[in-house]
C-alpha cells in the first residue's frame, strides 16, 4: 500500500480546532499522523477505519467509561502509540477490548498504559503486529468479568515484548498463533495463566517473568516451541504450575529458572522435548512427569532444595535423565571427573507414595518416611528402575 509523499499531521486538543478523535480520523488521509494532545476523551467506539498513526502528547486518557471497546482497528498499518486506554465495557457477549481487530496487518500498539480494561489488546486474524512497551492493570473482578490481557487468535508473525500485564485473566493467550516470538514481558498477579498457549506453533518465548500467578503457565496442544530463559516464580496453589505442558512435541526448554512453584514443570502427553541447562530451585515438585510422555531428555539441569525432584505416575519410563545436578545425591567421584560413579535415583518412595496417596504429604520430614526412604535404596522395589541419572554431575553447573 502506497501513501501520499507528504503526509499530514492533524492535532487534537479538546480546545482545538479539532476537539475530538473521531473528528480526527474522519478528516485524515492514509498515512496521516493524528497527533492527540493531553486531555480526556471519552467518545464512545473508535473506529479507525484508515491506515494512520494515532500518536498521544503526555498520555492522554481515552476513556470507554465501562460501556464500549475503545479502539477498533479496521484497517491496516495502524498506529497506536502513548494512550491511557481506560474503562471498557464488561460483557459476557463481546471480547470488548481497549484496542480491539479483525485481520488489521501490520497494527502497532506501542507505549500505552490499559487501565480496568475487559481485555486489553484483542487481536484476530492480524499478521505482523507488534504489541511493545505496554502497561496492563485490569480491575480486581472475577474471571467472567475479567479478560485477558494480551489475546491472539490466528495470526502469523507477532511481536510480543517488553510489556508488563498484571490482574488480568490470563496475562497473555495465543491460540491458533504461528511464527511468533514473547520476549522480555512481566506477567504477574494475573487471575489464571500468566502466559496461555493453545494450538499455537513455531512459536518462541524467551526472557519473560512468570510471577505469583494463580495457575502458572499452560502451554498445549502445540509443537515447535522454544521456551529460553524465562522466570518461572512463586506460582503456588492446589492447581498451580510454574509450567504446565500437555500434548506438547519437538520443543526446547533452555536456561529458565523455575524458584518456588507448586510443581516447577507438570508433562502429560509430552513428546521429543528436550529440557536443558534450566534451574529448579526451592519447588514442591521440581518434575512432574507422567507415564504418557516418551522420548524426552533432561540435560545439565541444576535440581537445588527442592521438596520432590522429580515424581511419575508409572513404572514404564521412555524418558532419558543424564548429568544433571542433584543437591540430594549423595554418591563419590573416585576419579574426580566431576562426574559421580553411581547412577541417581530421583524418584523416591515416598514420593511415589504421595503421587498415589496425596494426603501422605502430611508425613513429610518423619521417621517413618526416612526408613522408607532408606529400605527402597537398599531394595529398590518400587521406583521405575529404568528412572536414574546414571552420569549426575558433583557440582551445580554455572549458567551465569
Amino acid at each position: 500500500m502506497l501513501f501520499p509523499a507528504t503526509a499530514n499531521k492533524i492535532v487534537v486538543a479538546q480546545n482545538g480546532k479539532v476537539s475530538s478523535i473521531k473528528a480526527a480520523i474522519e478528516l485524515a488521509n492514509p498515512g496521516d499522523t493524528i497527533l492527540v494532545k493531553y486531555g480526556r476523551y471519552s467518545e464512545g467506539n473508535i473506529r479507525i477505519t484508515k491506515p494512520v498513526v494515532l500518536l498521544g502528547e503526555g498520555k492522554p486518557i481515552v476513556d470507554g467509561e465501562h460501556k464500549t471497546e475503545v479502539f477498533t482497528v479496521e484497517a491496516e498499518r495502524v498506529t497506536i502509540e502513548g494512550f491511557q486506554i481506560a474503562n471498557t465495557g464488561v460483557s459476557s457477549m463481546k471480547d470488548l477490548a481497549g484496542i480491539g481487530s479483525l485481520q488489521s496487518h501490520y497494527l502497532v500498539v506501542r507505549n500505552n498504559d490499559f487501565i480496568g480494561t475487559f481485555f486489553g489488546v484483542h487481536l484476530s486474524g492480524s499478521n505482523n503486529v507488534v504489541v511493545e512497551k505496554n502497561t496492563f492493570k485490569a480491575s480486581l473482578r472475577s474471571d467472567h468479568e475479567t479478560g485477558n490481557g494480551i489475546h491472539l487468535w490466528q495470526c502469523v508473525n507477532a511481536s510480543i515484548r517488553n510489556n508488563t500485564i498484571q490482574g488480568h485473566r490470563d496475562g497473555i493467550y495465543f491460540e491458533f498463533v504461528t511464527h511468533s516470538i514473547i520476549s522480555g514481558n512481566t506477567s504477574e498477579q494475573n487471575n489464571r495463566y500468566g502466559l496461555h498457549f493453545m494450538f499455537s506453533h513455531d512459536d518462541e518465548y524467551r526472557d519473560n517473568i512468570f510471577r505469583n500467578n494463580g495457575a502458572g503457565v499452560a502451554v498445549m496442544y502445540t509443537k515447535n516451541v522454544t521456551m529460553i530463559n524465562n522466570i518461572f516464580d512463586r506460582n503456588w496453589g492446589p492447581s498451580a504450575y510454574g509450567l504446565l505442558l500437555k500434548d506438547i512435541r519437538d520443543s526446547h526448554v533452555e536456561g529458565n529458572r523455575f524458584e518456588q512453584n507448586t510443581i516447577a514443570i507438570y508433562l502429560e502427553g509430552t513428546s521429543r522435548t528436550e529440557f536443558k541447562r534450566n534451574r529448579f530451585i526451592g519447588n514442591g515438585w521440581a518434575v512432574k512427569l507422567q507415564a504418557s510422555c516418551d522420548d524426552n531428555t533432561f540435560t545439565e539441569n541444576n535440581f537445588e532444595s527442592n521438596t520432590f525432584d522429580l515424581a511419575t505416575n508409572g513404572t514404564m519410563v521412555l524418558n532419558k535423565i543424564n548429568r544433571n545436578y542433584w543437591d540430594k545425591y549423595q554418591g563419590y567421584d573416585l576419579n574426580k571427573d566431576g562426574i559421580g560413579d553411581v547412577p541417581f535415583r530421583p524418584v523416591n518412595m515416598y514420593a511415589m507414595v504421595v503421587e498415589r496417596i496425596p494426603t501422605a504429604v502430611l508425613l513429610w520430614r518423619s521417621f517413618l518416611v526416612f526408613l522408607l526412604d532408606r529400605a527402597e535404596k537398599a531394595f529398590p522395589a518400587v521406583t521405575p528402575a529404568s528412572l536414574k541419572d546414571e552420569y549426575p554431575s558433583m557440582m551445580p553447573y554455572d549458567f551465569s
